[in-house]
Formats: structure tokens, C-alpha cells, sequence
């Protein structure tokens, strides 16, 4: 946000450098990320002098250029070829000696140089006011009055003002700071607690406003008052359309406001003064003299006055005229045909209060950042609305004449009260970490206009006035206490006290690094999403029960507008971006949370998330192969990750969660380690994500539990010999290698180190319908020993035995 200098000096009584105001604005937290000077006049019309006109002649080459010379108050006149067609002896000009620079209104700049012109000498150039950028005439040369004096420096003359401009990095929670009366209260405040000034802020007044008669009355009907909490307005007949005074002109262009006519600029004018967006339409535009504030059907067509037919929403709020015509987009943007020409005599003047999402979705949705929307999307003031309007009005009859031709409409039909916040002297200073007096957080509460409106002991009451949007607890009162306070005021303690402390076992930053660092040195690379996400996801795509989702009020990005309940969407988005970027054989890892309402609380879960697609190795000569990654690329991953972690001892079983086509669960008991698959097709088409794509999901929660009484045991290697016994089994298609895996541990006991799957195979033609078989190896050993064949072939005929009756296996010879 811009905040001139000069203009916040207009409000306060107070003499003091830019340097320090921009010291104390970032001492009250309106930081001052840069500052810049600037003039009035762009280029400040350096090198520019006045000048007379002391000799003219005809150019003997061109009947269209005077050959003159000018005064300029040297030792020796200028010759200046000069083409305007009003240039005479004895005129006062304005002349732009060379190595001036010009800034006109349109074109870029360009610098005086001395040259020939058609074979004469010229040395500068007599100007007209488009050329130096002070009007828009371009008829001929300017001509001063003759009691200027030759020599004065045109920046003299033109009274051009110089200015600071204060780039505030303002945080959307600061709805008081959107104008630069809201600032220079803020700074006023500041400057009285500690810099023993009065405070007095000079607040224009509207005293003076009237109405004149009732010769244009306006109806106005508000049919959604909850986007439109108030609407008020007024008719000014009998204007006069032209140029503002330069006063006017020097305050919009110093925070760069591009210049209309009188009209708009005072609308503009009084949204950076008092940050209340106001609309001016043409009255005789308006049909039925009639105002309603609605809603359009879904799809409307509507031409905004940069001459875009733009479709509306359904929950687009419109201003429109007694037929329902739409005239603008309330808050945001005006239409082609209402708005104020050069033609308009009457005018309906609007001041307004918008329900602030409303206008960020309407903003967002049709991609119209304008001043106002920026304004009401932070909160305006709904109590200052008749205000603004009387000041607009008052200065519109000024500058452009008029009458006011009707009492004012002020649709209110529920009155925003101050808020009442309740606060601790105590808790003050145990917050602010500075011993503050009762006294003192009144003073400061005075001079920032809070009012206490109880006090009773340690407790007092606060009315927190309706332009301070983001105060509403305890600690937001303290923090406006302590930004008047000052920051620099809260003593630094001079002892540093230390304590043992003891850090939780296992060290999750440690359990962390480990798993990433394995992950890491396999190929995945780390990402991290942000933890809020759109609710269509858990709507339309993957729905849950709504009652279950956390909605946020996001102001930036206005569809990102729920916590994530699930970390599946945020991978499903990086593998959607790097493969719209020919990116697409991906290792994705994520640490990050979860989070569900739980009843009246919410539940908020740690996860580490794995992502595979596309190819299993890059591509190499050496890989001719493109084999893809797959389910059991996955799971050795996962089953890779807790063995790195020390965990074992675990149960698996199908996966019933929605999100998998193929999925499988770890677990103990009921409480679920890691559950991991193959994501369902539609899900991974919704993002219109062309390879398949695998997804394992550890409840990082209870991986940690898992760890917290784990202790490594260290064992010396056996110097006895291993034996190894391998075995094919034919067993039912849906019996899964762990339940052979389980038989083969229990009756193996000690003996049994390992036990691997290393074939599959699949034909009922020669296996018989429905069945599958499964070859294993089983490795042997006895750390006090040399195992005998015949202690192993017992423990063979054992598993065998076990294998045939629990899982109806045969043994294949």
C-alpha cells in the first residue's frame, strides 16, 4: 500500500523529517518496505525555464516554422526553431534548454538536444502543457502572464510539491490501515504516547453538507442484505464534467492513480482517504430512477467498463436499475454503460458496505483486482458510510457544481455494533513481557479511539470500534497495546535463566531424518504442499462426510478453503504439475499432517506419505526394458522403511480404504501402521494423471508409538553353517504368501532365520482350477551348533504336515 508524506501532514499538526515517520510507522507495525521521492509533475520540470520571446521570423525552408529567439535570463539569447503555429514577439514560454528531459502524456521520454532543423540552428524548445506533462492541450505553445519573471525555474512557477511515498507491506488482517487517514491515526496515536503530541488527528468536516431539493428521487431496494450488510446513496444534479484542480491531481498522482475527470477522482480521492469505495453513476442512465441490489441468473451477460462481456455467477452480487438491468459489479467493477462521461449532468452516488468473501470470490472469480474489491475484501468500515458520502458530495459540489437533489437512502436494516472484548491489566503485561500501569493501557486505548466501557478490578471491557476487523480476543487487544507501546520499549532481562530438559524418546526429528534419509538415497526427492486444499476434492471426487472437513476463510486464494484430511490430493497435484511439464516417472515422499473435525474438537494427525509412477528405472541403454513401477515396487519400499525404523511384528491384511483399487494394511491389531496400494483409476483421472499411480500412507502417530519402548539388541555373528531347504506348494488362488509365511515361523521357531518367496506360478491347466503354486526357500541355523539334516528334516515334515491341514496345501515332488 502507498502512503504519501504530505498527505498524512495534512492531518496532523506536527513537524517531523519522512525519515522519521517512516521510522515510527514501522515501529507500530506498518512496516515501510521502501520509500520514494517523487514530484507532483513527473521529471519535477527540471531544466525548464521561463522565457521571452524576443524575435520571430519565418523559417526560409518551411512556411509551418518560426526561427526565434528567447530570454531565458543568460548572457545570450536561445535560438530555437520552433513549430507552433501561436508563437509571437514578446510572449512569456516556458522553454526546455538542452539536456532537458521531457516526460509528455503520452510516448515515452525524450532529452533536448541542440541540433539543425531544416538547416537552422535550434538551442531547446518552446513547450506546450502535454509536452511537460501539466495538461492535455496540444494547440500551441503554453503562453505565461508577462508579470512573470524571465529566469524563474518553471518548477517554481507551476508550484511543483515534492513528496515521499511510503510502500507499506500492510497484512490483510488491517482493515483500519487501508487509507491514509486510517495510517495517520495509527501514527497520531503513536506519536502521542510517546512523543507528547496532542493526537489530534484533523478530520474533515461535513458539517456543511445539505440538501438542496427533491428534484431527483431515487428508490433504492437491497433484496440480499447478507452480501450487502448496508447501502446508501444520493443524487447531485446540474454537474459540470471536466479536469480536476491540481491540488486534486497532485494527491492521485502521487499514489500513482491514473486521472478521469472531477467526478471520478473525488470517488477515488475518498477511497484512499478515508478507504470507503464509492461508485458514481450516470442518473439518466438508471431507468425507473430505481437502485436493486441482487443477484443475476447464473451465465449473464454483463460488459464492464473495459468492454468485457463477462458471464456472471450465481453468487455475483449486482447493482442494477428498476428493470434489472446490471449497472456494475457491486464492489468491484463498473459497467460499460452507467458510468460518468463527459455528457453526464446528474449523477447517483453510491457508498457502500459489502460482505467482505462475498466480493474476494466475485474479485477472484472474474480475475478483477481493483482498488475497491482490494479494500472491501480486507473488511471496510460499515459505519462510515453516510460520512464518505456527505465528503464526496460536498466536494463534488465544489468542483463540479450541482445540487443535491435528494435526502440520502441509508438501507441498514441490521446496525453493526462495536465488538466487546473482555481483558486482563494482568494479562497485559504478563503477554507484552513489560510492566504496564492501568494508566497507561487506558491512555494508549484512548488514543487508538478503543473505548472502556467496564472496568472492575484486574477486568475491563473493550469497544473495539467496527473499522478494526481483526480485533475480537483478548490477545488482539494487547497486541494493539503494544504496537502504540512500542516494540523497542520491552526491556531485554538481563539474566539468562537455563533448565534441564529432557527430549522425547525416540527423538522424532532423528526417527524423521532417518526414514527420509532412506528415501532420499533411493531416488524419491522430498516435496512439501501446503496443508490446506479445495473441498471439491472431498465433495465431488472423494467424498466424505462434510461434517468432518475443517473450512477456513482463506483470503488469498479463496478455493484453497479446508484443512486436508487427507495427504493423497497434495501428491496427486505434484505428479499432475511435473507431468504437465514432461516430468512423469516420479518418487514422491511427504512428511506433513492431517486434519478432521471430531464433534465440537478437531483431529490433527502426523503422516509420511510415499508416491511412485511412470517408469521403474531412468531411461538408459542399458535398460532397454521400459518396465513400469508397480504394487510391489511399492511394497518393498514400505517394507523397507520399517525394517530401517527396527519395526517388525506386525500383522497385514487387505486394505478396505476407498482410495485403492489393490491395496494392503499393516497393523497392530486395530491400530493401522501403513496402508499402501494402487490409487483408483478415477481418482488419478480427475487430475487427469495418465500413469497409474501407487500411494502408501504411514500413520506417522503410531510409527512413532511404535518406537517408544524399542530398544536394539546386538548379537555376534554365528560361526556355524547355514542350511537352506526350498519347497513348492500348491495352494488355493486367495491364499496369500503370509499365511504360509506365519506357519513356517511358528514351526520353525529358533531354527528358521528366513524365509523367501522366489516364484509364482500360475496354470490351471496343469495346477487344477483355482489354484496357484508358491516355491520358497527357507534358510536354517543354530548359533551353538552345526545343524544335523536330520533336525532339519523334522522341522520339515512338521511345517508340511501343518501347511497340508491348515491351508489344504499339496506338496509339489
Amino acid at each position: 500500500m502507498k502512503v504519501s508524506y504530505n498527505w498524512l501532514k495534512d492531518y496532523l499538526d506536527v513537524n517531523l523529517s519522512w525519515e522519521k515517520v517512516s521510522e515510527i510507522l514501522t515501529d507500530i507495525g506498518l512496516e515501510v518496505e521502501g520509500e520514494e521521492q517523487t514530484e507532483s509533475i513527473k521529471g519535477g520540470l527540471k531544466g525548464l525555464v521561463i522565457g521571452e520571446v524576443t524575435f520571430k521570423d519565418r523559417h526560409p525552408g518551411a512556411d509551418r516554422l518560426s526561427i526565434t529567439k528567447v530570454n531565458i535570463g543568460r548572457e545570450e539569447e536561445l535560438s530555437i526553431v520552433c513549430g507552433a503555429p501561436n508563437v509571437a514577439q514578446g510572449q512569456k514560454v516556458v522553454v526546455a534548454t538542452i539536456g532537458t528531459e521531457l516526460y509528455p502524456n503520452e510516448g515515452d521520454s525524450f532529452k533536448i538536444k541542440k541540433g539543425k532543423i531544416r538547416g537552422e540552428v535550434s538551442e531547446g524548445m518552446i513547450c506546450a502543457e502535454d509536452e511537460i506533462g501539466i495538461g492535455t492541450s496540444h494547440d500551441g505553445i503554453m503562453v505565461l502572464p508577462n508579470e512573470v519573471k524571465i529566469g524563474t525555474p518553471a518548477s517554481e512557477f507551476f508550484n511543483v510539491e515534492k513528496d515521499t511515498i511510503f510502500e507499506i507491506g500492510l497484512t490483510p488482517n488491517r482493515s483500519d490501515a487501508t487509507s491514509q487517514l486510517g495510517v495517520a491515526k495509527d501514527l497520531a496515536a503513536a506519536l502521542k504516547i510517546n512523543y507528547n503530541h496532542s493526537g489530534f488527528v484533523k478530520v474533515p468536516s461535513v458539517d456543511s453538507f445539505k440538501v438542496n431539493n427533491q428534484n431527483l428521487p431515487f428508490e433504492v431496494v437491497v433484496e440480499n442484505t447478507g452480501a450487502c450488510p448496508r447501502y446508501s446513496g444520493v443524487t447531485i444534479e446540474g454537474v459540470t464534467i471536466g479536469e480536476s484542480p491540481e491540488w486534486l491531481k497532485k494527491r492521485l498522482r502521487s499514489l500513482g492513480i491514473a486521472l478521469k475527470n472531477n467526478v471520478v477522482d473525488i470517488t477515488n480521492f475518498i477511497l484512499h482517504e478515508l478507504g470507503q469505495p464509492l461508485h458514481a453513476f450516470d442518473a439518466d442512465q438508471i431507468k425507473g430512477n430505481k437502485i436493486i441490489v441482487k443477484n443475476l441468473a447464473d451465465q449473464s451477460s454483463f460488459k464492464t467498463l473495459d468492454e468485457v462481456d463477462r458471464k456472471l455467477n450465481k453468487e455475483d452480487l449486482m447493482i442494477c436499475d428498476g428493470e434489472s438491468n446490471g449497472l456494475c459489479i457491486a464492489g468491484v467493477f463498473g459497467g460499460v454503460h452507467s458510468g460518468v462521461k463527459e455528457t453526464t449532468k446528474n449523477i447517483f452516488l453510491e457508498s457502500a458496505h459489502f460482505n467482505a468473501i462475498s466480493i474476494r470470490r466475485t474479485s477472484n472469480r472474474h480475475l478483477l483486482k481493483t482498488d475497491a474489491a482490494k479494500c472491501y475484501e480486507k473488511g471496510s468500515d460499515p459505519n462510515i458510510c453516510v460520512f464518505a458520502l456527505k465528503r464526496a458530495a460536498l466536494l463534488i459540489q465544489e468542483l463540479a457544481g450541482g445540487t443535491i437533489s435528494s435526502d440520502i437512502i441509508d438501507i441498514y436494516p441490521n446496525k453493526i455494533e462495536n465488538k466487546k472484548v473482555d481483558v486482563k491489566f494482568s494479562h497485559v503485561s504478563r503477554l507484552i513481557g513489560d510492566s504496564l500501569s492501568k494508566e497507561e493501557i487506558r491512555n494508549i486505548l484512548r488514543a487508538m479511539e478503543m473505548e472502556i466501557t467496564h472496568e472492575d478490578g484486574d477486568d475491563f471491557t473493550v469497544s473495539v470500534p467496527t473499522n478494526k476487523v481483526d480485533v475480537t480476543r483478548e490477545a488482539d487487544i494487547i497486541e494493539e497495546i503494544l504496537r502504540i507501546y512500542g516494540l523497542n520499549k520491552v526491556a531485554i532481562p538481563t539474566q539468562v535463566k537455563a533448565a534441564l530438559t529432557y527430549g522425547l524418546q525416540p527423538d522424532p526429528f532423528k526417527i524423521r531424518n532417518i526414514a527420509g534419509d532412506y528415501l532420499a538415497s533411493n531416488g524419491y526427492n522430498e516435496m512439501m504442499a501446503v496443508s490446506i486444499t479445495e473441498s471439491k476434492y472431498f465433495k465431488e471426487i472423494l467424498p466424505i462426510d462434510e461434517n468432518l472437513l475443517i473450512y477456513i476463510n482463506n483470503t488469498s486464494n479463496m478455493h484453497l478453503d479446508i484443512m486436508r484430511p487427507s495427504m493423497l490430493f497434495s501428491g496427486l497435484e505434484a505428479i499432475q504439475r511435473n507431468q504437465n511439464r514432461r516430468s512423469s516417472d516420479l518418487k514422491l515422499f511427504e512428511f506433513g499432517k492431517t486434519y478432521l473435525k471430531d464433534g465440537e474438537k478437531y483431529k490433527e494427525q502426523e503422516h509420511l506419505t510415499l508416491f511412485v509412477t511412470g517408469q521403474r528405472h531412468p531411461e538408459s541403454w542399458l535398460n532397454s526394458d521400459k518396465e513400469y513401477v508397480s504394487f510391489y515396487t511399492l511394497k518393498a519400499f514400505v517394507n523397507n522403511v520399517l525394517k530401517r525404523l527396527g519395526i517388525n511384528g506386525y500383522q497385514e491384511s487387505n486394505s478396505e480404504n476407498e482410495v485403492f483399487a489393490l491395496g494392503t494394511k499393516y497393523h497392530r491389531g486395530p491400530s493401522p501402521l501403513v496402508e499402501f496400494g494402487r490409487v483408483k483409476g478415477s481418482l488419478s483421472k480427475a487430475l487427469d494423471i495418465k500413469n497409474p499411480v501407487f500411494f502408501a500412507d504411514f500413520n506417522w502417530d503410531m510409527i512413532l508409538r511404535s518406537l517408544k519402548n524399542h530398544k536394539i539388541d546386538f548379537t555376534e555373528l554365528n560361526k556355524f553353517p547355514t542350511s537352506r531347504r526350498d519347497l513348492a506348494l500348491v495352494v488355493d488362488t486367495q491364499i496369500k504368501f503370509n499365511a504360509v509365511e506365519a506357519i513356517a515361523k511358528k514351526t520353525g521357531k529358533k531354527l528358521l532365520k528366513s524365509i523367501n518367496l522366489f516364484d509364482v506360478f500360475s496354470d490351471e491347466s496343469k495346477l487344477g482350477e483355482g489354484k496357484k503354486s508358491y516355491a520358497i526357500s527357507m534358510i536354517f541355523e543354530d548359533k551353538s551348533k552345526t545343524l544335523k539334516d536330520k533336525e532339519i528334516e523334522k522341522v520339515m515334515n512338521q511345517m508340511i504336515q501343518t501347511f497340508e491341514t491348515k491351508l489344504g496345501a499339496i506338496i509339489r515332488k
